[in-house]
């Protein structure tokens, strides 16, 4: 991950919630370890709620350094990096002010990367002013999510953004693919003859991917409010795990073979029927209950929510993918607020042995599972069963572990960090392309559209539990149900 190449990272948005949390933080851990950015990259912070740099770095202080560093601050790095920092005051509502911009970045080498931490109704503008400008040459720009409400929108974002930017030059982040596990389990898959050969419809059973929250909507109920589970974590984390984990063995790991790959699995996602989508989606809306010991409120009683709302806060669908290697194998997925438990896995339910001489317990579906989490800690299990000791032949559950944090001693690196160093460096492998957004976008939309069309409430559960039991009813049709009991 090291470089030697110049470059000037502009972060628009720089007072905002992500820029605290996630950007600043992961370029100031590249920065601490050394080497990963180049001594004359500098940091330029756009906002218009701050009056200078002086009131930038106060600000930097006071906000973005309790998020920096699980083990404390290196109060030396910390101040070298506070000098990569530079702030431009500008109104993004006023293309004019562009030019304090082009200004501030002339004459400096590299390459530029606009970073655009706003909502997504400011994408279109600022691409458009930095182009009035000139500084759309040379330069990459980060797109976040949301990218759009629907197909129609999506592409209408992309299509103007497509006149001002090449395809190469636009970095559409998830930051689902950078984390550690995700990386694994393409290394775990392709890297090993032992799994990929079980990687198939023969030996694999079911395959489960859950993203679940503790968390309400907190401070974003009316930008939840207008978007709801299925746009904000289906439609691009979800489906992008589960490209991840379908895929077929690219031909190498440059950004075109995996995205080729990670686009024909999206492409082969097996249409819903609309008369089938109460049968394969499950929308739910949390309700009053209690987590961790503490109460918690009602969705519809969040600031910001309509009383009234019928926004999902969670969603569990049946997936099926339409090629050889993957027929007959369903996929369910999962996501939701204010759920029993913060966790981020993939499940692989392996097929039970076709006759066992070792009892009924061998027979069991799930005896062999490979459970990948990427949240809250980072690990893979692979499952399988052993004789108890003792007496008979008894057996139980056990599993072989890897545990990143335990058997790696250099720390890991945070899914923003290596994305943020692979815009610098100019690798697209792990960020969307326009065609797989397009691709997952299309799959979504009969599932938007009906829910809209029937004017249905959402299914009520219980803040503190694992969503409506129409989800667990769903998966108990195929003679499984969902994995909720590891820690």
């Amino acid at each position: 991950m090291q470089t030697d190449s110049s470059f000037t990272f502009v972060l628009f948005g720089g007072t905002g919630d992500l820029s605290m949390r996630k950007i600043l933080p992961a370029l100031y851990e590249a920065h601490r370890a050394g080497g990963m950015l180049a001594d004359n990259g500098k940091i330029v912070a756009v906002a218009r709620h701050v009056a200078d740099r002086a009131a930038y770095i106060d600000w930097v202080n006071e906000h973005v350094k309790p998020h920096v560093s699980k083990n404390g601050v290196d109060e030396t790095a910390w101040a070298s990096f506070l000098d990569r920092i530079e702030f431009v005051k500008i109104d993004l509502g006023n293309p004019e002010d562009f030019t304090l911009l082009r200004d501030a970045l002339s004459g400096r080498p590299g390459i530029r990367v606009f970073y655009l931490a706003t909502g997504p109704s400011l994408f279109v503008p600022i691409c458009r002013a930095l182009a009035s400008v000139g500084l759309n040459e040379n330069s990459r720009i980060v797109l976040e999510k949301p990218l759009g409400y629907d197909l129609k929108s999506s592409n209408a974002i992309n299509d103007a953004v497509g006149e001002i930017f090449a395809e190469e030059q636009i970095y559409r982040i998830d930051h689902y693919l950078g984390k550690e596990p995700v990386q694994n389990l393409l290394a775990l898959r392709f890297g090993n003859v032992l799994f990929e050969p079980l990687w198939r419809r023969e030996w694999v059973e079911s395959i489960q991917i859950t993203i679940a929250e503790e968390l309400g909507v907190e401070a974003r109920g009316d930008f939840y409010d207008n978007t709801g589970a299925l746009r904000d974590m289906v439609q691009n984390h979800l489906l992008q795990l589960l490209s991840i984990v379908a895929m077929e063995p690219p031909h190498s790991m440059d950004s075109d073979s995996v995205r080729d790959e990670k686009l024909r699995v999206l492409r082969a996602l097996k249409p819903i029927d609309p008369r089938d989508i109460g049968k394969v989606a499950v929308r739910g809306q949390y309700h009053a209950g209690v987590i961790r010991g503490s109460a918690v409120p009602a969705y519809a009683t969040e600031p910001g929510v309509k009383p009234d709302s019928t926004t999902e806060t969670f969603v569990a669908v049946k997936v099926e993918i339409e090629n050889w290697r993957w027929a007959g194998v369903p996929f369910f997925l999962r996501t939701g607020k204010r759920l029993a438990d913060r966790v981020a896995e993939i499940v692989v339910n392996f097929r039970a042995v076709p006759h066992s001489a070792l009892g009924a317990s061998a027979l069991r579906g799930g005896a062999n599972r490979l459970v990948i989490r990427l949240q809250p800690n980072e690990t893979i299990r692979l499952y399988c069963l052993a004789k108890q000791p003792g007496e008979g032949m008894n057996l139980a559950s056990v599993h072989l572990d890897l545990a990143f944090d335990r058997f790696f001693r250099e720390g890991q690196m945070e899914a923003y960090q290596r994305l943020l160093l692979d815009v610098i460096n100019g690798r697209l492998a792990l960020f969307v392309r326009r065609d797989e957004q397009e691709a997952a976008w299309r799959w979504v939309e009969p599932i938007l559209n009906e829910w809209a069309a029937a004017n249905k409430p959402p299914k009520p559960y219980a803040a503190g539990t694992w969503g409506p039991a129409a989800a667990s009813a769903m998966l108990a049709q195929h003679g499984t149900c969902w994995l909720e009991e590891e820690n």
